[in-house]
C-alpha cells in the first residue's frame, strides 16, 4: 500500500491518500492540492475586496457598503449550509479517471538557434580608400607617385589581411555557436522525449486503472470513490478527510468521514457600520440556531456523500454504503483532543435510489433509513459505527513451513503449486529477514497477480517488492514478465521478482532490461536454496511425465 500526505497550511487542511498504485496516489494528491489552491485563491480574493472597503481612508458610504457586503456574505454562508444537499443535486459534472491524467506540456523552452555573426564586405582594391591622388609634383617626380602607389597597395593588403582574420574569428564563433546549439537541441529533444514517454506511461497507468475499475477490481473501486469525494465542493473550513474500504464479496463500501465541529460553523448574522464610533458591529445567531444548523449540516453531508457515490457508480459495483461521520474536538473536561463517531448510516443502493432527495427533510430521511446518532448531533455524543473499517490487508494468509520437507531427491518442478508459493515466501523471508524485512503470502483467489509481498525497510534499495512464483515445466514467455511489470505498477511497488522452476525466453529477458524486474530461473532458485542451507532438485522431464500420468487418470 502506497500513501501520500497532503497539506494546505492556509486552509489548515490535511489528507492521507492511500492506494495500491504509486502514480494514481500521486495524481490524487496533485488533484487535491489543486482544489485546495483554488479554494484558497477565492478566499483571499474575497477577503481583499472587503479589506479594501474597510480601509480607514474610505468614505462613510464605502464603509457602509463594506458592512452590507459582510452581511450578504453571512447570509450566503448560511444559505449555502442550509442547502448543501439540494445544491449538489443540480451538479451534473461527471467525475472521470481523466482528472488524474497529466496533460501538462514540456516546460523547458526550446533552445534558440544562434543568430549568425555579421561579416562585413571584403575590402576591394578599387575602393576610394585605396586610390591615390596625384598632382603636378607627382608628374615631375615619378618616384613620388610610385611611393604613393606602394603605400596604397600596402594599406589594401593590411586591411584585407585584417578582414580575413576577423572573418575567420567570426566563422569559428559561428561554428562553435552552432555546435553548442546542436548539443543543446539534442539534449532538449531527448528531455522532451523522456518527458512525453514518462507522461504516456503514467497516463497509461490511469487508463489501466480505469479498465480495472470497469472490471470491478476492489483497489480501483476505492481509488475511484476517492476521486469522487475529493472533487466534492464544501466550504473551506470543512476537513474533508476520509478513509474508504470495499468488500468485493458483499459489495459494501465503508466510509469514515471527518466532519466539521460546531465551532467551525459561522455565527455572524448581520454586520452594521456605526458612523459615530467608526466601527463595525456584528450580530450573531443564537446558540440554539447554531446547534440546529449544525445538525442539519451533518445530516446533509451524510446523505449527499452517499448520493454522490451512488450517482457516480455507473458499473454498480456498490450495493451498500456505510457512512461513519467522525468529529475531532476538544474534550472540555480533559482539554485533550478526541475523535468521536457521532453518526452512522448504512444505505442500500436499491433503497436509497428510490428517495427524492430534492424534497426530503434530511433528519427525517436519516431516521427513515435507520441511521444511528444522538437526538442532538451538536452534543458530539459518541456512537458505535454500524460497520467499522478493518485496516488489515485481507489478501495475506497464514504461512506454513515447506523447506523442512526438502532433500536432494525432492523435485521442485513437480511440487504442489500452493506449497511452491509458500516455499518461495519462506525462502525470501530468510533472504530479507537479515535486513529486518518481512514477506507475506497472498490468497490465491484475490492475489491480483501477486503470490507474495516483501517489505524491505532499507531506505536506499528497499520498499515494497511483489513476488510471483511460476512452477513451470516449459519456458516462461514474455507475457508473464509483462504481467509482472503491470502488477508492479498497480501495487506501487519498487521492484518485482519472478521465480520459476524452468527458464525464460529471450523476449522475456529483453523486456526486463532497464526495468526494476528480477527474473530467477531454476538454477537461480536452487542456488538461493543452497545459500540458506536447503537442497532440492529440478527435473523438468520427470515433472512433465508426472503431469501426463495425472492427466490420464
Amino acid at each position: 500500500m502506497y500513501q501520500r500526505e497532503v497539506r494546505h497550511t492556509g486552509l489548515n487542511k490535511y489528507r492521507l491518500i492511500r492506494g495500491s498504485n504509486k502514480y494514481v496516489v500521486e495524481q490524487q494528491a496533485a488533484a487535491q492540492l489543486a482544489i485546495w489552491n483554488e479554494m484558497w485563491a477565492k478566499k483571499i480574493e474575497k477577503e481583499n475586496k472587503i479589506r479594501e472597503k474597510e480601509d480607514k481612508n474610505r468614505t462613510i458610504e464605502q464603509k457602509t457598503e463594506a458592512a452590507a457586503e459582510k452581511t450578504k456574505q453571512a447570509k450566503d454562508n448560511q444559505s449555502h449550509l442550509e442547502n448543501l444537499l439540494k445544491n449538489s443535486l443540480s451538479n451534473n459534472d461527471k467525475i472521470s479517471w481523466d482528472l488524474l491524467k497529466d496533460n501538462s506540456t514540456f516546460s523547458e523552452d526550446r533552445p534558440r538557434q544562434p543568430f549568425p555573426g555579421k561579416i562585413s564586405p571584403a575590402p576591394i582594391k578599387t575602393d576610394a580608400k585605396y586610390q591615390i591622388k596625384t598632382g603636378l609634383l607627382d608628374s615631375i617626380f615619378s618616384a613620388r607617385k610610385i611611393e604613393k602607389k606602394e603605400g596604397a597597395d600596402h594599406l589594401f593588403k593590411n586591411d584585407y589581411a585584417d578582414w580575413e582574420r576577423k572573418k575567420a574569428t567570426i566563422m569559428k564563433n559561428i561554428a562553435l555557436e552552432n555546435q553548442r546549439y546542436e548539443i543543446e537541441l539534442r539534449d532538449w529533444t531527448l528531455e522532451e522525449q523522456n518527458f512525453l514517454k514518462s507522461q504516456r506511461e503514467k497516463n497509461n497507468v490511469i487508463d489501466l486503472r480505469r479498465d480495472q475499475y470497469l472490471k470491478k477490481q476492489p483497489d480501483a473501486i476505492v481509488e475511484f470513490c476517492n476521486l469522487i469525494l475529493s472533487h466534492s465542493e464544501y466550504p473551506d473550513y470543512f476537513p474533508q478527510e476520509f478513509d474508504l474500504d470495499y468488500n468485493p464479496q458483499t459489495k459494501i463500501l465503508i466510509l469514515d468521514y471527518s466532519l466539521p465541529c460546531i465551532e467551525n460553523i459561522p455565527t455572524i448574522k448581520e454586520v452594521k457600520y456605526n458612523k459615530t464610533k467608526d466601527e463595525y458591529n456584528e450580530t450573531h445567531f443564537s446558540e440554539a440556531v447554531i446547534k440546529k444548523l449544525y445538525d442539519l449540516v451533518i445530516y446533509q453531508v451524510c446523505l449527499r456523500t452517499i448520493h454522490e457515490l451512488y450517482a457516480s457508480d455507473a458499473i454498480e459495483a456498490i450495493s451498500s454504503i456505510v457512512f461513519n461521520g467522525w468529529v475531532k474536538s476538544i474534550d472540555k473536561s480533559t482539554g485533550q483532543e478526541v475523535n468521536a463517531c457521532i453518526i452512522s448510516l448504512q444505505a442500500s443502493r436499491e433503497e436509497f435510489l428510490t428517495i427524492n432527495l430534492a424534497n426530503i427533510d434530511p433528519k427525517a430521511c436519516f431516521k427513515k433509513l435507520r441511521g444511528v446518532g444522538s437526538s442532538s448531533l451538536s452534543n458530539l455524543t459518541p456512537i458505535a459505527p454500524i460497520i467499522s473499517i478493518s485496516h488489515e490487508d485481507k489478501r495475506f494468509i497464514p504461512s506454513y513451513d515447506v523447506e523442512d520437507r526438502l532433500d536432494d531427491s525432492y523435485n521442485l518442478a513437480a511440487m504442489d503449486w500452493e506449497d511452491f508459493e509458500h516455499l518461495i515466501r519462506q525462502l525470501f523471508e530468510e533472504e530479507f529477514s537479515q535486513f529486518g524485512g518481512e514477506v507475506k503470502v497472498t490468497r490465491a483467489s484475490r492475489d491480483g497477480g501477486v503470490d507474495a509481498v516483501a517489505f524491505d525497510p532499507d531506505p536506499i534499495r528497499g520498499g515494497k517488492i511483489v513476488i510471483q512464483a511460476k512452477r513451470y515445466t516449459n519456458t516462461v514467455g514474455v507475457s508473464a514478465v509483462r504481467d509482472l511489470y503491470g502488477t508492479l505498477m498497480n501495487e506501487g511497488a519498487t521492484k518485482g521478482i519472478l521465480v520459476t522452476t524452468a527458464d525464460y525466453g529471450p523476449e522475456a529477458y529483453d523486456f526486463a532490461k532497464g526495468k526494476p524486474l528480477t527474473l530467477m530461473n531454476g538454477s537461480n532458485l536452487l542456488f538461493l536454496l543452497e545459500k540458506h542451507g536447503h537442497k532440492a532438485k529440478i527435473d523438468l522431464k520427470e515433472a512433465k511425465a508426472i503431469n501426463i500420468l495425472e492427466e490420464t487418470k
